[in-house]
Parts: C-alpha cells; structure tokens; sequence
C-alpha cells in the first residue's frame, strides 16, 4: 500500500512520521529562514544598497504571527513538501501590501485558465467557506503569488521532493513498523500451513475458510508480525521465509534513508546515515548542502518575489539574500580571497569588483604632495599608465605594501614586486 499523491498523506507520512524527511526538511528550511535580505536601488556600478525601506520592514515582519525566519521557513517547507508555496499580499490593491501569508497548499485551488494562465485562486477553509482572488490575464499577476517547483506531467501544480521520493519513505517508515512489531511479538520468520500427509482426510470447505479467515484476522499485517499460531487438526508448520540477516534488513533501511536524502539534496552523512559519504569531513558536506540546495532555492524564491512583490514598492528596486552571514560560507570566501589576491593579471579595482567592495577613491595628485606618508596606494590602477611611465615604475615602491583584500594588514606574501604592475 503505496502513500497516494495527496499532500496530506504526503505530510504525515514524511515530516510527521519519518526521522529522515522531517531532519532533512527541517535542516534545509532553516537554512533558507537564517539568511537576511538586503535591499538595492539602481544598476550595475550606480547601485546602491538601501538599509531602511518600507519592503525589508515588511519582510522583516510579514505578519503579525510570523517573523522573517519563519515566514521563509514555511515557505520553503511547504515548496519540498507540496511542490507549491503560496503566499498572498495583503493592502491596497496594485499598491504596497502591509501583510504577507502562506497559504497551506492542500487548500489552495487553480482553477486553470484557456492561455495557459490560472483565471483565479480559490482557497476553502473551514465549514465550506471559499476565497477567491481574479489573475490578471495579460501578466498572470495576481493578489496570490504560486511558486511551484518544475512538474512534467501537470501544468498547474509542481512536483515535490517528498513525492519522488514516496516509495522509499514508504519503505522506510514500513521497515521500522515491521521491526517494532517483531521486537513486540517476538516474530518468527513466514512459514506455510501443511497438512499432515497420515491425516485421512484434508481440511473441509468449512474448516478452510475458518482458517484462512482467522489467518487475515489474527496474523496478517504488521502489528500482528510473530503471533504464534495455535494448530489443530493435523496441521504442522514449515518454515519459508528469509531472516532478517538473511534480507539483509538494515542495509535496505539505509537504502531508502539514503534515497529520501538524495531527493531532498541533503547529505546523508550529515543525517547520521552510514555508507557512501562522498565528502571528507561535515564542513564540505555543510558547505555542498548550502551550494547545491540552499542558495538554489534561495535564488527561485528571490526571482519570484522580485517579480511580483518589489515593483510595488517603487521601480529600479532588486531584492538579494545577504550570504556573508552565512558561516558554511566563510571557507568559499577565504578561498576566492586568496585566489583574488594572488593574481598578479588584476588590478586592485578589479580585485575589489571581484570580490564585493567598491573601487578606491580616485587619488589626487595635491594629495599626494601634502602627505605622501600616509598614501599607501599611489597608483590604483596601472594599466591606465603610459608605456613610459609603467616602464619606469619603481618595483619596489609603495605599491608592494598593498593590503590583503578585506584586512587591511600588509600582505606578507608578496615577492616586493608590485601587484598590479601588468608584465612588458
């Protein structure tokens, strides 16, 4: 008995009932709530981040029963659970909204459309009160922003993680339902029923059907696993089935733990899974967790809210994740920094640019002449030199006590040549 594709059934039999979907869901959704948001007007070089702004007030506090942390949580939770996250704006129509809600996917409706866009939502509650809200037809916009995840066979719901992965979280949760009632029951393996061959007769119509009748009753099905049966009438038992040795049943509960994680994108190492543990120690798994599923989802999230939620709030705004907060991240960094930096083909604004900061202020020539002590970088940018002058540049000039990218500490590792003097 397979779970069917409802999202209740789905729910309960994966984040309420197995230890594997719930860890790994709620790991990943935890993830997706920790990172805060940041807020720019304008772009490319003229961008500028905006730190108080009415829309990072209202991420920061949806509504008044949810933080950002959890707003975004749920939101995640709901896309691997469903396959759908629904979020509704809450204000004046077609201006900045006061409130955001997730909706349960479970009772939210598209009713579809003829061109392929919904023509509304319909959200039933209890005692059979039903919502509705219209989309626009010529942009699909709507008071109602669906996120779904990519379904090959349905052009309206998205396919979630946990209905890929339905049959091994069946085969799970029913591995350790079979073992509890075997530690219950003290189980023994399956047999048949034969009769003995000096009986003169065999069983009876009637007799038969009793026993196969007490059969289905009394032994069959998981809480019944290991009754002992009670024989009569020259009835024996014979011994068929396989142990649990012999089916190697640990082994095929690590398989279908693993499946659920692959499904998920979570490293089964970091759930305690034993067995094909690809990477070297928990922080690589940390850190292949946060690239290959976190800031994917993060960036689905991000593009539809910059779709439908930040024009609302003013044009020429973009909303991104701040991943600098993240400490699974720091490793990333500290290895483009040391690369940034030991590139002698950039210039210190391109290593800069590469790297986050904005380029250094431009250094002026009378500057230079009142103080010159105190200017560590005379010449920022050497490719903009003449011929003459980048032939005539001192190597070992004030240029070779260029700081690390993000310290300010002399960098110590440099040959006293400057860093971005271009090769003749």
């Amino acid at each position: 008995m397979w779970t069917p594709r409802r999202y209740d059934e789905l729910a309960e039999e994966s984040y309420n009932k197995n230890v594997v979907a719930y860890r790994a869901i709620k790991e990943i959704s935890d993830c997706v709530g920790s990172v805060p948001f940041l807020l720019y007007k304008g772009k490319g070089k003229d961008r500028e981040e905006l730190e108080d702004h009415p829309l990072l007030q209202l991420l920061e506090r949806p509504n008044p029963m949810q933080s950002r942390t959890q707003f975004m949580q749920t939101v995640a939770g709901f896309l691997m659970i469903a396959g759908n996250s629904y979020i509704e704006r809450v204000g004046p129509r077609s201006a900045a909204p006061r409130e955001l809600w997730t909706k349960r996917p479970d009772r939210m409706k598209v009713v579809p459309g003829k061109r392929g866009i919904p023509v509304f939502y319909e959200f039933s509650i209890n005692q059979g009160q039903v919502v509705t809200w219209p989309v626009n037809q010529l942009n699909g916009l709507s008071e109602i922003l669906h996120i779904k995840t990519f379904n090959p066979i349905n052009d309206w719901y998205g396919l979630s993680a946990i209905e890929a992965a339905a049959y091994s979280i069946d085969q799970h949760n029913e591995s350790g339902k079979w073992n509890m009632w075997r530690l219950q029951n003290d189980a023994r393996p399956s047999g048949a029923l034969v009769v003995d061959p000096k009986s003169a007769t065999g069983l009876s119509d009637e007799e038969y059907s009793r026993l196969k009748s007490q059969i289905d009753n009394e032994w069959a099905g998981p809480e019944n696993a290991g009754r002992p049966l009670l024989l009569e009438g020259g009835l024996d038992w014979k011994e068929m089935g396989l142990n649990a040795q012999e089916m190697d049943w640990l082994e095929g509960r690590f398989s279908s733990a693993r499946e659920v994680a692959a499904a998920l994108g979570m490293p089964p190492q970091m759930l305690g899974i034993p067995g094909d543990n690809t990477h070297r120690n928990m922080e690589e798994a940390r850190l292949w967790l946060w690239e290959q599923t976190v800031i994917p989802m993060l960036n689905f999230i991000l593009a539809e809210l910059n779709w439908w939620l930040t024009p609302l709030f003013g044009s020429d705004l973009e909303l991104a994740f701040d991943l600098d907060e993240v400490p699974a991240l720091i490793t990333r960094r500290h290895v483009l920094w040391d690369k940034v930096s030991n590139s002698d083909f950039l210039t210190v604004d391109e290593k800069r640019e590469a790297v986050g900061y904005e380029p250094l202020p431009e250094i002026k020539e009378e500057d230079i002449k009142k103080n010159p002590g105190s200017v560590v970088l005379v010449r920022k940018n050497t490719r903009q030199l003449g011929d003459k002058e980048a032939e005539n540049e001192d190597p070992d000039g004030p240029d070779s006590k260029m700081p690390q990218l993000g310290t300010g500490k002399p960098n110590g590792k440099g040959n006293g040549k400057d860093a971005t003097a271009q090769p003749k």
